[in-house]
């Protein structure tokens, strides 16, 4: 695994917002090494317990079901914007190529 990456993609985490996320593609997209959202999911799911890993999410606003009911907690407590138990993108994707890459 290359490690320089795993370190700005958990940068890039850490500076997500309370209440924003970013989707797995859009940290890849942003931080363009070119590796794509599975590898970046790979990063979270071996590394992202260290950080926020609730606002990081797939593109149809949900988590992985065994992390489903933890992040909702999270997502609750940040007010970040659910719709029908889904994270709504329209209002809470940050706005991340406003911000430079780590």
């Amino acid at each position: 695994m290359d490690e320089a990456y795993v370190e700005r993609v958990l940068a890039l985490v850490e500076s997500i917002p309370r209440g924003r996320v970013l989707t797995y593609g859009a940290v890849a997209e942003h931080l363009a090494a070119g590796y794509g959202p599975r590898y970046v999911g790979r990063i979270m799911s071996q590394y992202g317990h260290a950080v926020c890993w609730w606002r990081v999410i797939r593109a149809d606003g949900t988590m992985a079901p065994p992390l489903m009911i933890e992040a909702q907690q999270h997502w609750h407590e940040e007010d970040t914007p659910v719709r029908r138990g889904r994270v709504d993108l329209a209002r809470a994707l940050w706005p991340v190529d406003e911000t430079p890459a780590p």
